[in-house]
């Protein structure tokens, strides 16, 4: 998922389809926001959906994409910031006082 996400081109994509009026968006709206040809646009999508971050559905000659609530609900919690030690990590807790206290 997340290296499906590296490119940033993609990402953008992934926020412009989730911030898009009724949570999709045809490919006719994303296109315009990128200096890109129509193939590379559907590359683009095309990883996103094998990722699994979004599903696609025909109406007529256009294509709508949307995201897939579970893989943005599977990003959040992996991005959540979490108190302690990530888990198998050699690095100490850090205490937020002592970090003020060293600036």
């Amino acid at each position: 998922m997340f290296k499906a996400l590296g490119d940033p081109v993609r990402l953008r994509m992934l926020s412009l389809i989730a911030a898009h009026e009724g949570g999709e968006s045809c490919v006719c709206d994303i296109a315009p926001a990128f200096e890109l040809s129509q193939p590379t646009i559907s590359h683009h999508l095309k990883v996103m959906r094998e990722a699994g971050l979004l599903d696609c559905e025909r109406r007529g000659t256009w294509v709508y994409y949307r995201v897939i609530p579970s893989a943005l609900a599977q990003l959040a919690a992996v991005l959540a910031p979490e108190s302690g030690v990530v888990e198998g990590s050699a690095c100490p807790a850090v205490d937020a006082s002592e970090t003020e206290a060293a600036r």
